[in-house]
């Protein structure tokens, strides 16, 4: 059940901190008085779709949060989630929206961030929202089928389930014997090039990616190996030997180790420059002896520069055909193998592909025959409750039907579902979508949901002016029922009908208030707000820019309530209107006695009554 909504610069909303009752809550008020932001703001928590024009203006950031009581099951999703409970009693859904170049929204279960799979996850789990023009959908075959499935329980949706499943193997089945088939008609012509190119590319041997530059390091090498010698020569000279009377490196360092020695012998602080020129000394000489060893190492091998550079010559013609680089060849060689087992005899035959498909569309037809079954099954129960659900809403000669016919088999089974429906005696079943008032359509709708109500455990369903184009004795009988599903769900209610609004166990107020900021005084300038809106619209003139207007929220105690309903039944607030108010309570009142509600104890008590705290922004 909806504990509270709490919403922060959310379209014409500065602040607002709603709580809720249990039973029917009802919102009312003028056409474009904000009952539908509201609505808008608790399906934003929720998950649904936002936009930038959902932040007030003038904020940077709009934030909706709606509070929710526990039962076991929220508590072990929540255990799931690996979300902490916050108390023993709430569980709480934020949704943040962040102006700037482009919209950021990010949602929060009890302060963690969570993402859309999840948010509609628990969505499913705690509201239902029947939106204005919902009844548009109701045609939808598609719908029809999710709402038939939906009614038939966990046992129907599994079995959808085991469909989906088989679709998919079915599909993966005839991708692979499809993709088989064109590759015969191809298979020759593309074996030979394959065959042509593998041979070409294992008789190049390739294995190590790096091989082209070493084996240009190594041309280098051999064709400057003269040249190298005669450096090294001279470097070992330079360092260890100097044939030329002059003295080497090693020699310097010779005499200074030698002077160093002496000098110790009267100033120890010299030790470490004797110890690193005798570190110096010991790396002249061993660089001195592999150079040396180097250069006798080196010499002219013509026969080996030639196969160096046929084989760079090989590898370059390899990487222009199948590279650009080696690596990239290489790798072409891997997919040319893989490619020719493919289209080798070593792989699946068209036989073993077409058994492995028409086994796999055998059990799909199987498992789609047994979801029709439990569909026909689930049909006839729908078609008996919805028809005692029409009946109190003035349609008892109705007559309703769900038609299920063949049709190719989807992941979604192998039905077409059809809702067919005749509200008048002695004409034919038609499509809903074709014969069924707007009334009719609406009270449809209300029966279908009160069908679901009865199976289904969310807590929390809204109605969006589920009354709209009925009066009368309809309007009743739709109050009734909303009171009767009340029992089982808590209710949220948006309507402009006066008989429903009697009904109701929580009534709310909502409306439009011009305001101005703030003055140095900290007070508002209410009546001078309203004054300078009054003769802007005498004068014609645009209203002042610091004056905004924000949607407000009242919770009605009875006397205010006779008011709101003689407002919505006559316009006008005189003794005539009060009266009829007046009776709509009695007779509110004695129609809640007259049901005498069988399902209380489904219903979930609640201590707490509906309120709402409203503070301005500062």
């Amino acid at each position: 059940m909806l504990l509270s909504l709490q919403i922060e610069n959310f379209a014409l909303v500065d602040h607002l901190d709603l709580e809720f009752g249990n039973g029917l809550n009802v919102l009312t008020g003028e056409t474009g008085a904000g009952k539908s932001i509201i609505l808008d703001a608790l399906d934003a928590a929720m998950g649904g779709k936002v936009s930038g024009r959902m932040i007030r203006t003038g904020a940077e950031r709009a934030i909706v949060e709606a509070t929710f009581d526990l039962d076991p099951s929220l508590i072990a999703w929540l255990a799931e989630q690996q979300i902490e409970l916050v108390d023993d009693m709430s569980l709480v859904c934020s949704r943040e929206l962040v102006a700037g170049s482009s919209l950021r929204s990010r949602s929060r279960v009890n302060g963690v961030l969570v993402n859309k799979q999840q948010m509609e996850s628990l969505r499913d789990r705690l509201l239902e929202i029947t939106a204005q023009g919902q009844t548009l959908q109701l045609g939808q075959p598609n719908l029809q089928r999710d709402w038939l499935d939906g009614f038939g329980g966990i046992h129907l949706i599994e079995q959808r389930e085991v469909v989906a499943d088989l679709h998919m193997a079915m599909q993966q089945a005839l991708k692979a014997l499809e993709k088989r088939r064109q590759f015969e008609q191809q298979r020759l012509q593309q074996l030979d090039l394959f065959e042509y190119q593998a041979k070409e590319l294992i008789a190049a041997q390739l294995s190590d990616p790096d091989e082209l530059n070493q084996l240009e390091q190594e041309r280098q090498r051999l064709s400057h190996s003269v040249e190298l010698q005669q450096q090294s020569y001279q470097v070992y000279q330079a360092l260890y030997q100097n044939d030329q009377d002059g003295e080497a490196c090693a020699d310097l360092l010779g005499k200074a180790e030698m002077a160093l020695t002496d000098m110790t012998r009267y100033d120890t602080s010299l030790q470490p420059i004797l110890d690193m020129v005798l570190e110096a000394m010991a790396q002249v000489e061993e660089a001195g002896r592999q150079i040396n060893a180097y250069g006798e190492s080196l010499e002219t091998d013509p026969e080996r520069l030639q196969t160096v550079e046929e084989r760079i010559v090989e590898l370059k013609q390899i990487c222009r055909k199948y590279g650009p680089t080696l690596e990239e060849a290489i790798a072409h060689s891997q997919r040319v193998q893989q490619e020719l087992a493919e289209l080798s005899d070593s792989g699946q035959s068209l036989d073993v592909l077409e058994q492995n498909y028409q086994t796999r569309q055998a059990e799909l037809l199987t498992a789609c025959a047994a979801l029709t079954q439990s569909r026909r099954a689930t049909a006839n129960q729908l078609e008996a409750l919805l028809l005692k659900e029409l009946k109190p809403l003035a349609m008892d000669k109705v007559q309703f039907q769900v038609q299920i016919a063949p049709c190719p088999p989807t992941a979604a089974g192998s039905d077409r579902i059809t809702f067919v429906f005749s509200p008048n005696p002695g004409e034919p079943l038609q499509p809903l979508s074709e014969t069924a008032s707007g009334g009719e359509m609406s009270r449809f709708l209300l029966a279908l949901k009160a069908c679901f109500s009865q199976v289904d455990a969310i807590g929390t369903m809204v109605f969006d002016e589920i009354d709209v184009g009925v009066s009368g004795r309809v309007t009743q009988a739709i109050a009734e029922k909303l009171h009767q599903i009340s029992q089982r769900h808590q209710i949220l209610c948006v309507t402009h009908q006066p008989i429903v609004a009697a009904m109701a166990d929580h009534h709310f107020r909502v409306g439009k208030e011009v305001i101005e900021p703030e003055n140095e005084t900290g007070k508002r300038s209410r009546g001078k707000a309203k004054a300078t809106e009054a003769a802007s619209e005498i004068s014609g003139d645009a209203p002042s820019e610091s004056v905004r207007t924000v949607v407000r929220v009242m919770p009605l105690d009875e006397s205010q309530r006779r008011e709101e309903l003689a407002q919505l039944a006559g316009g006008q607030s005189d003794q005539e209107a009060i009266a009829f108010a007046d009776s709509l309570l009695l007779q509110a009142a004695n129609t809640r006695n007259q049901l005498a509600p069988t399902v209380m104890a489904a219903a979930k008590p609640s201590s707490k009554g509906a309120k709402a705290k409203v503070s301005r922004t500062r």
